[in-house]
């Protein structure tokens, strides 16, 4: 019954929720970046 817990508690996708909260605020901050030079360029 634990084995079934532990696997209900991972995320779909990279394996646990510290790397999937890690690539978020990595994407994220991608986009910021991106943001912040488009912003520059066009202005």
């Amino acid at each position: 019954m634990s084995e079934k817990k532990d696997s209900e508690d991972r995320p779909p996708i990279l394996g646990s929720w510290k790397k999937l909260y890690l690539f978020v605020v990595a994407q994220l901050v991608v986009l910021i970046i991106l943001f912040y030079l488009f912003t520059k360029y066009f202005s």
